[in-house]
């Protein structure tokens, strides 16, 4: 850290905390978790409560299999949205002491630099590495940020992309669970006779006016949130097998050239897949947790590039 010293010692460093953590939690990011919650609580309620618990599986086999297998994809999901929510999707750390940029950004040196070097970010008045963008609404540099996502109110960048989409894998298949056992009840009646026998039930699995108010409701909600899971899914995989964030599809689109100035050869798509999801097995990419031997910081780097400031 010579080097940082040296242009602290030149550049009026002024002292400041060096902290990893967000900035600021943004009001619709709050109001997105607490709609996600209440969805996730409002199908588990409505499978159990008025699918399952009702004549025609109550006493089958199939409730207790379904209620065990429906809960335990909503326990991955949660699992999986909390660590997107609560984990470091890669912040850049701030310095402890923060330099001023002036003279840097009153010349074009880093302007013409491409994506693959360190640049200075003039909003965390710090460097950043390569890939690196800046969040205006967490405020800070995060290491290829993909987007700021309301939905975990917190971006989704290199080390929280895994739980990311494994977040979204689950909301898919628990949204299609949903929608089959719902349909289920509809087109495919398990036990009709037991059902029509039951005291107070007319009209066989079909329910009574709440049930299929409620049964529709989620029907409506699985269709909606699968769809739009789906098509982020795709978008995430796609950005992760074509080594491109959204924000430098954008820029590359705006300056009219290829990825990153040019023509590279690209990695292989499994070995981008696997930057990503880890280097165990894919069984392993299905589970929120780490099967790697990397620390769980990251990729650990000096503040400042190699090169005298």
């Amino acid at each position: 850290m010579v080097a940082m010293g040296a242009a602290a010692a030149g550049s009026g460093a002024r002292c400041r905390c060096g902290g990893k953590g967000r900035a600021r939690l943004d009001p619709c990011g709050g109001l997105c978790l607490l709609l996600t919650y209440l969805s996730v609580g409002y199908a588990d309620y409505v499978i159990l409560e008025h699918i399952l618990l009702q004549p025609g599986f109550r006493d089958s086999f199939w409730c207790p299999f379904h209620a065990a297998a429906f809960n335990l994809v909503v326990l991955m999901l949660l699992i999986c949205h909390t660590r997107a929510v609560f984990g470091d999707p890669g912040v850049v750390p701030l310095p402890d002491m923060a330099l001023d940029f002036s003279d840097l950004r009153s010349t074009s040196s880093n302007n013409s630099r491409n994506n693959e070097d360190w640049t200075v970010c003039n909003r965390c008045e710090t460097y950043r590495p390569p890939r690196a963008h800046h969040c205006r609404i967490c405020h800070r540099c995060v290491r290829r940020m993909d987007h700021h996502c309301p939905w975990i109110n917190n971006c989704v960048g290199e080390l929280n992309q895994k739980y990311f989409i494994q977040f979204l894998f689950y909301t898919g298949l628990a949204s299609l669970y949903a929608m089959g056992l719902v349909l289920a009840t509809w087109v495919w009646p398990l036990d009709r006779i037991s059902a029509s026998r039951a005291e107070g039930y007319e009209g066989g699995v079909a329910g009574s006016p709440i049930q299929i108010a409620h049964r529709i409701i989620l029907l409506v909600e699985s269709i909606l949130f699968g769809l739009f899971v789906t098509v982020i899914f795709y978008d995430q995989v796609v950005s992760i097998i074509t080594d491109e964030t959204p924000l430098e599809q954008l820029r590359n689109r705006l300056q009219k050239e290829g990825p990153r100035g040019g023509t590279p050869r690209r990695k292989p798509k499994i070995a981008l897949l696997r930057e990503v999801f880890g280097r165990g097995f894919v069984i392993c990419w299905f589970f929120p947790c780490n099967f790697t031997s990397s620390p769980a910081s990251g990729p650990s780097y000096s503040y400042l590039p190699n090169y005298d400031v």
